[in-house]
């Protein structure tokens, strides 16, 4: 046993650990360090927060004021619609106009839709046009509000970053999916299905807040051309570019087959499981959980050599897990299912997504965005419509299922080819 006087010192491991969870950490959260970009962020955290809550209470006002699959697919349709018609207008405007104005916009319109959909609850007013009326007018404006999103983005970060500033931002996203339907939860139980619209109207001051306070300069355009001549410019542009049109295809498959399912989780309580809201926002939270989980592996990753190859393998594992959850009989198993699909679709959509900023030039970044949207934000409603269809023809599981086999052989027709998403 040796002396005190001739024990040796400790190994410096823990200032080592400790810098190395520095240096971790700064690598997770390295957008954060740009002072616009953290604003933006915490501000678009708290509105969607309130969207998830708008969201889980609006698919369960609609299946109790119909009972029908079909109307949830319907809704999903109508607050899409407008995105497959005016986001292309949206494009050439958030880049000949300020992004930031055109966003302060849309979340004022969003914020009365919301506001008047819980006065018609709280009054007992709600009828089933109300819902999908509003819903299409939020619709419109994230048509316009969405491509300044996303070109306003690059411009908070330096490039390098760029990849982990929409992996963060797809972290806030999934992050609130979770916090989003525990709140709607307790709020549903406690107070009523009013206070989730209503808190949602004021979660969109945060982002306007948020706007205000950026310092990010607008720089008018440099072309003044017709906005046709504008819009036909941009859909050039995509399609003599290869890697674009595959990015774009892949971004449909996943939204038209996958992501419908999220559409359906209330059914999936309701009419397979035989319970409530709870099961059904327990559900939504562990999706969400599985999300945070993947953008965190995102964030942390980076850009990296594959990131096409990556992205289709992941695609064709949700689709199994999919067929999985259409199936399962059992509420563990499914939410262990849920949070695996959540993990493979958000690393799916965030690479994706980072793919196409990062090939898109800075002056036609609100153009591609606004086509990149249009095939993945209007893939869904389109993908709901139908599936709700099938749901009311086939039953749940076997209408999850077809997707699934599609989105699977979408996947594998994709890796199969020499050019294209498997060579980016």
């Amino acid at each position: 046993m040796s002396s005190p006087a001739s024990t040796p010192p400790p190994a410096p491991v823990p200032a080592a650990s400790e810098a190395g969870v520095a240096g971790a950490l700064r690598r997770l959260g390295a957008a954060l360090l740009s002072r616009d970009f953290r604003i933006l962020w915490f501000g678009a955290f708290v509105s969607t927060v309130g969207t998830w809550m708008q969201k889980v209470a609006q698919n369960w006002l609609v299946l109790s004021l119909t009972g029908s699959a079909w109307y949830l697919g319907l809704d999903s349709f109508l607050g899409e619609l407008p995105i497959l018609l005016f986001t292309l207008v949206g494009g050439v405007i958030a880049d000949r106009h300020n992004r930031r104005l055109l966003l302060i916009s849309s979340q004022f319109v969003q914020l009365s839709a919301a506001a008047l959909l819980a006065a018609l609850i709280w009054f007992d007013q709600v009828r089933i046009w109300h819902v999908l009326m509003l819903s299409c007018l939020t619709g419109f404006a994230q048509a316009f509000g969405g491509p300044a999103y996303q070109s306003l983005i690059p411009s908070l970060v330096p490039k390098k970053d760029l990849p982990n500033a929409i992996a963060l931002n797809s972290i806030q996203f999934n992050l609130s999916r979770v916090i989003g339907p525990v709140i709607a939860g307790a709020a549903l139980g406690s107070v009523g299905l009013a206070a989730c619209f209503g808190l949602n109207a004021l979660s969109f001051l945060a982002v306007v807040a948020a706007l205000l306070l950026l310092r990010v300069p607008h720089i008018p355009p440099a072309s003044s051309r017709p906005m046709l001549a504008e819009m036909q410019h941009g859909l050039q542009h995509v399609r003599a570019n290869p890697a674009l049109v595959s990015l774009i295809v892949v971004a449909t498959a996943q939204t038209f087959l996958g992501l419908p399912m999220q559409t359906f989780l209330p059914v999936l309580a309701q009419q397979v499981f035989g319970q409530g809201v709870d099961t059904y926002t327990r559900m939504m939270s562990y999706s969400g959980a599985g999300a945070v989980v993947g953008a965190l592996g995102v964030a942390w990753l980076g850009r990296f050599d594959g990131m096409g190859v990556v992205l289709l393998r992941l695609q064709a594992v949700f689709s199994v897990l999919m067929i999985g959850i259409a199936w399962s009989r059992a509420l563990p198993l499914t939410y262990v299912l849920l949070f695996l699909a959540g993990v493979s679709t958000i690393i799916t959509t965030s690479l994706v997504t980072s793919l196409v900023q990062l090939v898109a030039p800075d002056e036609m970044r609100g153009r591609v965005m606004s086509i990149y949207m249009v095939a993945f934000r209007g893939g869904m409603p389109l993908g709901s419509l139908l599936s709700g269809a099938l749901v009311t023809q086939l039953g749940l599981p076997m209408a999850l299922t077809l997707n699934g086999v599609l989105l699977c052989l979408a996947a594998a027709w994709f890796l199969t080819r020499r050019h294209g998403v498997v060579r980016i």
